[in-house]
This record gives C-alpha cells, structure tokens and sequence, in this order.
C-alpha cells in the first residue's frame, strides 16, 4: 500500500515537473496572424426622390461599400449588396 502511494506520488511529481518545464519551453508551433476588427464608417443620407433614409456602410479595413435603406411602408430593411471600393477607385494608365 504504501510503495504504490509512494509511485502515484513519484508520478505526479514527474508530470508536474513536465508541465512546469514546458511552461517555459519556446513552442514551435506557428501561429496564425491575428486580424484586427473591420473598421467602419456610418454616413448617414438621404434619397432625393422619395422620403427613404439611407445609411452608407464603408469597411476601411477591406475596402467595401454597402448601404442600408428602412421601408416604412413595407416595414422592412433593404440592404444593398456591398461592392469593392478598390476596383471603383483603382487608376489605370491610358492606352498609348
């Protein structure tokens, strides 16, 4: 009874001490980078043919557009599908 307390305690001792070390170990595994949060502008408009509001949604981080438009009569929220500012703004060199 007591040799085999005294090796349970042996190996406890001996997974301690493993962990314990590995604490302090450098790992090797490659981490993926952390992406930050989007970060986004609300700008707030209006449509000019009608009493709809608009909200223009612009992702900085990723470089999308969409917006947001609330339908009181139908009671319902239309969103438009978001579209790619790089390709809108991207400038390319004229034939020659």
């Amino acid at each position: 009874m007591k040799s085999s307390l005294l090796w349970a305690l042996v190996g406890l001792n001996a997974l301690l001490l493993v962990s314990f070390i590995g604490r302090f170990t450098p790992s090797s595994i490659a981490a993926a980078p952390v992406h930050r949060p989007a970060d986004y502008l609300l700008i707030p408009g209006e449509i000019q043919s009608g009493s709809t509001e608009v909200v223009y949604i612009v992702d900085t981080s990723n470089g999308m557009l969409g917006a947001m438009a609330y339908d009181e009569s139908a009671r319902q929220l239309n969103v438009m599908p978001p579209i790619s500012l790089n390709s809108v703004f991207s400038i390319t060199a004229p034939p020659r």
